[in-house]
This record gives C-alpha cells, structure tokens and sequence, in this order.
C-alpha cells in the first residue's frame, strides 16, 4: 500500500461497512498514518482493472503487533484474498512477543483470528443518550500536548506493556481531545464516541470515563470485554444500552488489558 491508495482504502471501507461521512477524513489520515509508520504491515489487493478490492494494516509498537484493518470487497470475500492479506500483515509482527485484533462479529474474520493463534474475547459497545450524567472529578484535567506524553505513554505501558506512541498524535490530528488524571490514565475522545482509555487503576478508569459522559448528550464506548467491569458499571449507570457486535482478539503476551478500552484503530 502506498498513501497513495489512502482514498480508495476508505472507499473499500464505506462500501462494506458504510462509513459516515465525518469519519472518512479521518479514515484517510489513519490510512496514510500507518502506510508512514509501518510501510511493512500496509497491503492492497487489486483486481484484474488494478482497483483496490482488499486492504489490510498492521502495527508494530513497542514489541506488540496489531492488526488495524482487514476488509475485502463483498465480491472477493470467501476467496482466499482475505486469508492472503492476513498472512502478509501478520509477517509484519515477526519476532514480537504479542499481538491484538479488535473484531467485529463477521464469523469469517473471526474464524481467520482464531486460526491465527488469537484467543477471543467477546466484547461490548455501550451506546445511547447519557440520561443520567455524572460528575466531573477534579482530578481530570485537560492535557497539556506533547508535555503529558510520558503520563500517556506510562499508562499504556500499564495496560498493554506498549505505549502508543505516534498513534496518539494521529488520533489527536483527526480531532480527537484529551484528558488526563495525573494519577495514572488518559481517554482520547470525539464528540460521541470513546476512542480509546488506559489508566493505571480502576478509580481512575472510571473517573476519566465519567468525565466525557459529564460533557456528552449521546456517546459510544466500544470495545468493553468482561474485564472490564469496572467500565460497564458507568456505562449501565449513565443509561446507555449494551451491543454485542465485537470481539478482543490477543495473542501472546499483551499485558493485563486492563483497565483499557482499545482503539479500533490502534489498539
């Protein structure tokens, strides 16, 4: 993949998953991010007129790898393309002592990651409008980009045993804001969604979680595995209703993934 191929990636993604319009800048930058920092982990598939029909993405941070994206054209599907980009996105993570997938509840894709070594965990979205609203904890602060990178990067390091790194300012460009605890935690958010939390406690965790539910009129918060009881006691609390479209896939040594709600994106 090139950055290059950053549009018709997106494009391959509104097609089979119907991407809203306010997520595809986003989407781009994502793409052309990954292609920039893991040129090795970023793969296209083309048909016989050289249009893209496949994509995958692959990261490697820190010693642990992760899989951003894997998505075939409805058309190629079952064909072994899919099977084929996971092979060269997986030799991406060689020699890395873990890896994370985040899934959704396609039975293909989560076939291919079982195959792949990965244990599934099956996970949550919790969604709505927030009617009953927390308060804000004092503790929870507006961060202070790039000076609070190493609280950042500490609290991942906790969680998954890997920091983030040039993902968080990825995330930061496509919009996204920051809050921070200077006790240990950070949530990255947009207006309606959660994108992704570590903290180095659980009463943290949730003091960060409780402060975007504080601001926000409806929210998504994906990606909440049993672990994570902690974040389905806001979650419940605050009045959103609960999905089950997802899985965590892990493999290797990951850490303890808690307490953490992963990005889609990045892991």
């Amino acid at each position: 993949m090139t950055p290059d191929d950053a549009e018709a990636a997106v494009g391959l993604m509104d097609t089979v998953w119907g991407v809203p319009p306010a997520d595809r800048a986003p989407g781009v930058l994502r793409v052309r991010h990954l292609v920039g920092t893991d040129p090795g982990g970023a793969w296209v598939s083309v048909d016989d007129d050289g249009v893209v029909d496949g994509a995958a993405l692959a990261l490697v941070r820190e010693g642990i790898w992760g899989l951003s994206l894997l998505i075939v054209h409805p058309r190629r599907q079952s064909g072994g393309v899919g099977r084929e980009l996971m092979a060269v996105a997986d030799a991406h993570g060689a020699g890395t002592r873990g890896g994370i997938v985040i899934a959704s509840s396609d039975t293909r894709a989560l076939r291919t990651y079982w195959r792949a070594g990965f244990a599934l965990r099956p996970s949550f979205d919790a969604k709505g409008t927030v009617r009953n609203r927390p308060s804000r904890d004092p503790g929870v602060r507006e961060a202070r980009w790039p000076a609070d990178r190493a609280l950042v990067d500490d609290a991942s390091r906790f969680a998954r045993t890997a920091a983030h790194g040039p993902d968080i300012d990825a995330l930061l460009a496509a919009g996204a804001q920051l809050l921070v605890h200077d006790d240990g935690g950070f949530v990255l958010f947009t207006e309606a969604r959660v994108r992704m939390l570590a903290a180095r406690d659980e009463r943290v965790a949730r003091t960060l979680l409780e402060a975007v539910l504080a601001q926000a009129e409806t929210l998504t918060v994906e990606y909440v595995d049993a672990r994570q009881g902690w974040a389905l006691d806001v979650v419940l609390e605050a009045g959103l209703e609960l999905v089950s479209e997802c899985a965590v896939c892990v493999r290797g040594e990951v850490g303890p993934m808690w307490p953490y709600l992963p990005s889609g994106a990045y892991l």
